[in-house]
């Protein structure tokens, strides 16, 4: 599972589909620690649309998401959506990327996780 190249993408600010926003961010929340607790990392998440508001201030899974960066999970964020949502300022973890990088990321991928 190691030499497998794992993507996982978050679109959303959370995880799945309910009107329940605290389900949604404790279910994130599992689904980060639980895997990383396992050692079956990703080699990056991909954020884009309304999930980049997940590496910014205030975000109920920061603690999480810096664990996989320190852990050699790259977290790529995309720089058009931080901007068109004013939140550029804002994110603590992860690296600014475009859409070529999310791209390219996606292209590479062996399996892609769309959460």
């Amino acid at each position: 599972m190691a030499d497998k190249n794992i993507i996982v993408v978050f679109k959303s600010d959370a995880m799945g589909v309910t009107d329940n926003q605290g389900l949604r961010e404790v279910l994130a929340r599992k689904f980060l620690a639980l895997i990383a607790d396992a050692g079956m990392l990703p080699k990056a998440i991909c954020f884009y649309t309304d999930g980049v508001k997940l590496v910014c201030e205030g975000s109920p899974i920061l603690a999480e998401l810096r664990a996989l960066e320190q852990r050699g999970v790259h977290l790529v964020i995309c720089k058009t959506c931080l901007d068109t949502f004013g939140l550029a300022n804002r994110m603590r973890v992860g690296i600014v990327g475009g859409m070529p990088d999310i791209i390219t990321a996606l292209w590479r991928a062996d399996t892609v996780i769309d959460l």
